[in-house]
């Protein structure tokens, strides 16, 4: 087990429940601004994976990543797996505007082409994603660690919103775990990145609503959903995601809302001390991670991982 500088504590509690050490990885930067990376332990003809969310610096962690995987295949690694909690580029996952790269793809290739045997990654922005990687993927989701959580309250007036209907299928899904209605806003994204959401499709009136999302970046869908169902007379809302980016002060915009009493995401993401909030609360995926790198390295099935109920 290796892990970049990306994340080292979710690194260390993945080790911390596999019960085996974190080996260290010596990285440096030339005068040139190069970077240089070794992996102090021996990788001949072992199973190594390598934990790397690709996250803030995004460009500088892959190349990080892919320096690791490089090191690992000359070091003649029988198989190299790559533990991707968070895999940014899944955004760039069509052509929308004439002349663009599907970088989503792009990075794929290029994972693969530095020595990628395996990918484990967590809550993909899209399903076609899964297809961009010619290597076997692990594609698992935190739908049942979030609602766990949210199982503590009394959800007896409770309806779980999408964003938009392209999570309604997740959405509905995380509802089934919690017993509860589903619904969804009706999004319109605009060319200068600008959203609009119309309406709420579902009954929301005098409930407290769970708005359930991949992941938050700016926050804008988010708190233009609140105002939707602000507008619809809902009692309460919480907030909570996968994946929580909170660019740009968006922790603190959310939380202001009146009508938020808490936002739920995992640690996929390291989140600083002085960007949280006293409404956040961050879920561990460790343990899920743990056991689906334990189960790819005994051969065992990794399906059960990710089944939605």
């Amino acid at each position: 087990m290796f892990s970049g500088s990306a994340h080292p504590d979710l690194a260390a509690e993945i080790c911390a429940h596999l019960g085996v050490a974190l080996q260290p990885v010596r990285l440096q930067r030339f005068a040139n601004d190069c970077l240089e990376v070794q992996l102090a332990a021996n990788c001949r003809e072992r199973d190594v994976f390598l934990i790397q969310p690709l996250v803030r610096p995004v460009q500088e962690h892959l190349v990080e990543l892919l320096l690791m995987l490089d090191a690992a295949r000359g070091a003649s690694a029988a198989r190299t797996t790559v533990v991707m909690p968070h895999y940014a580029y899944a955004r760039s996952d069509k052509k929308d505007a004439p002349r663009i790269s599907i970088g989503g793809r792009l990075v794929a290739d290029l994972l693969v082409t530095a020595g990628a045997s395996r990918v484990l990654a967590m809550t993909l922005h899209s399903p076609q994603v899964h297809g961009f990687f010619s290597v076997p993927v692990d594609h698992l989701h935190a739908l049942r660690e979030l609602a766990g959580h949210f199982r503590q309250y009394d959800l007896s007036n409770t309806t779980v919103v999408a964003p938009d209907l392209g999570y309604a299928k997740p959405a509905a899904a995380f509802a089934r775990l919690l017993g509860v209605p589903v619904a969804a806003g009706a999004k319109q994204r605009f060319p200068d990145d600008r959203v609009e959401i119309s309406s709420v499709i579902g009954d929301v009136a005098d409930r407290d609503v769970i708005i359930i999302d991949d992941e938050i970046a700016r926050g804008s869908t988010v708190i233009e959903l609140l105002a939707r169902l602000r507008e619809s007379g809902v009692r309460s809302a919480r907030v909570a995601c996968t994946h929580g980016l909170f660019a740009g002060g968006a922790l603190r915009r959310i939380s202001d809302q009146p009508e938020v009493l808490e936002i739920v995401c995992t640690n996929t993401v390291p989140i600083p001390p002085e960007e949280r909030v006293p409404e956040l609360h961050v879920l561990s995926i460790a343990p899920a991670l743990a056991e689906a790198v334990r189960r790819i390295h005994y051969g065992e099935s990794v399906s059960a991982l990710f089944d939605t109920v």
